[in-house]
């Protein structure tokens, strides 16, 4: 028998009926290219707004101090749709939970296009963040099910589709806004999320095995709620995502306004930052299997480097610095994630990596919703690019910061759980 981590650091012990020598399934990568594309997608229609916010938000009368709100009210509908995403997850099964966020959110994303004032795109893009919110825990989940001792290879290609989102949203939908009309890329945006969700409900499977999803029961979302590690982990990645959202919500909006910089010609710089991202993230999953004892001073390193870049980023001032920096930036303003991630799935083990996944994220968009307001305001009320980055720069460190306290050992048996095991009933009650 192995044994698995129940939420609040204890073990259980696990069925071995599925042999631990058997060979994983090749099917797995089938099923991470489904998910991966779905959060792709889910990503591009998040941040779309930010790569036309400031020529489309003049056109609506929306002031500078506000251009950050679209991004904000997503986010307001992501967290809140976080909480219960995961318990959602962990309930009906990760496949059923992607498909029914991609839905609603390709229909939202559609019906973006129609906005014509600060308060109705307010309202649809809140509606996009709750349809979203589920999207995340429902894909950690999955992945969790299909991969054993490769998870972290598996999760780093699966948060590479956040950074590609941001390198194709700056790469198309500012063309397709002169070339067409912002309307024409939203619309596009929205059949494309609608039709991949019927991919999803056609090739995805919750585990290799075919077994019923065990439901999570109210003591053991107590027990997650209360167990210290995931509570360090939720408010590090929150310090983290004001910082990596609120640049993605304002880097090319601060370049445009600041410096004048064209916004195709800024998108191509965020563009190289999605590119560094892309880069990093697959190779700082890999170094996460491989430092097993180690992965949280890896995210401590990332998360101080992150800082730095954004200071010096906050000092450039023309195209070709913005160009050098950018791909350096990218790669730790999202090369933290796997690493997260897998410490997350770490502290909680299999069973319950649904619902970890889904309340650490709520906790971790938070700062993703806050952000691009207080963002916003500093620099509406200093005009100084380099306060901007400033502010930003303060999430990491206090992410970085609390991480020392985090401690995983002892309890890493859950993370060894070969793919399409099932758990007992613990000592909880299930």
């Amino acid at each position: 028998m192995e044994t698995s981590q129940t939420p609040a650091g204890g073990t259980v012990r696990l069925d071995s009926t599925y042999a631990a020598e058997q060979r994983p399934p090749a099917y797995r990568w089938v099923v991470l290219f489904v998910v991966w594309i779905a959060f792709l997608l889910s990503y591009v229609d998040r941040v779309a707004w930010s790569t036309v916010a400031a020529p489309v938000g003049h056109s609506l009368g929306i002031s500078v101090a506000l251009l950050g709100a679209f991004v904000t009210a997503f986010y307001i509908g992501y967290v809140l749709a976080n909480v219960t995403g995961g318990l959602i997850t962990d309930t009906i099964g990760g496949k059923r939970t992607l498909v029914w966020a991609m839905i609603p959110l390709g229909i939202a994303t559609f019906g973006f296009s129609f906005t014509h004032n600060l308060t109705v795109g307010f309202a649809i893009q809140f509606v996009m963040g709750i349809a979203a919110g589920a999207d995340y825990s429902a894909g950690v989940k999955i992945i969790t099910a299909w991969f054993g001792k490769d998870r972290g290879r598996a999760i780093g290609l699966y948060t590479t589709a956040t950074s590609l989102a941001l390198v194709i949203a700056n790469a198309t939908v500012p063309t397709l806004a002169n070339v067409f009309s912002w309307q024409t890329a939203f619309r596009a945006l929205g059949i494309t999320t609608f039709l991949w969700a019927i991919v999803c409900l056609v090739a995805l499977r919750d585990s290799p095995l075919k077994s019923l999803t065990v439901r999570i029961s109210g003591s053991e979302v107590g027990e997650l709620i209360k167990n210290r590690n995931l509570v360090l982990l939720a408010f590090a990645g929150c310090g983290a995502l004001w910082a990596t959202v609120g640049f993605g919500a304002w880097g090319n909006a601060l370049m445009t306004r600041q410096y004048g910089i064209a916004p195709v010609v800024a998108g191509s710089i965020s563009a190289l930052f999605g590119v560094g991202a892309v880069i990093a993230k697959p190779l700082l999953g890999w170094g996460s299997d491989l430092l097993r004892g180690r992965t949280k001073l890896l995210a401590i390193v990332v998360l101080v480097c992150f800082a730095l870049m954004l200071l010096v980023f906050g000092q450039c001032s023309t195209v070709t610095q913005f160009y050098m920096v950018a791909p350096f930036l990218g790669a730790v303003a999202f090369g933290y994630t796997p690493v997260l991630i897998a410490q997350v799935t770490q502290a909680s083990g299999v069973k319950f990596a649904g619902a970890a996944a889904g309340l650490t994220n709520a906790v971790w968009q938070s700062g993703s919703a806050v952000a691009p307001i207080v963002v916003g305001q500093v620099y509406a009320s200093t005009h100084s690019f380099f306060m901007a980055l400033v502010t930003l720069a303060a999430g990491p460190v206090v992410g970085a910061v609390l991480l020392v306290f985090v401690n995983l050992h002892g309890g890493s048996a859950a993370q060894e759980t070969s793919p399409g095991r099932r758990s007992a009933p613990s000592a909880m009650g299930n």
